[in-house]
């Protein structure tokens, strides 16, 4: 299930955010500074993580360097993974507010 992870704003009462394990019903980091900072470690884990574990290492495309690339509506970002869900390849998006989406594949061209 990618989605997996959400960022929540944190339950402690501080002004920080969370990153939220919903396979498991918890908290998967909590204290982030920011919601950007929070987004980001969701979609790190969301590389790492499936819905039944650790995602298989076949399933996972690293891109290093990142990548130029352009979404369908032409917005430039990085790309600096593929992952594969549901028989679909996804590329993790960055853009240049660093903002992540995961983007199909077929809607991405390099630059």
């Amino acid at each position: 299930m990618l989605g997996r992870f959400t960022v929540r704003p944190a339950d402690d009462g501080s002004n920080g955010f969370g990153v939220w394990d919903g396979a498991v019903n918890g908290w998967r980091a909590s204290g982030l500074g920011s919601e950007l900072e929070a987004t980001r470690m969701a979609s790190d884990l969301e590389v790492q993580y499936d819905t039944h574990g650790p995602r298989p290492a076949d399933a996972v495309r690293r891109v290093d360097p990142a990548q130029a690339v352009q979404r369908a509506e032409w917005a430039a970002g990085e790309l600096d993974v593929w992952i594969r869900h549901n028989g679909e390849w996804l590329g993790r998006f960055c853009d240049e507010d660093g903002q992540v989406t995961w983007i199909p594949g077929a809607d991405l061209r390099p630059l």
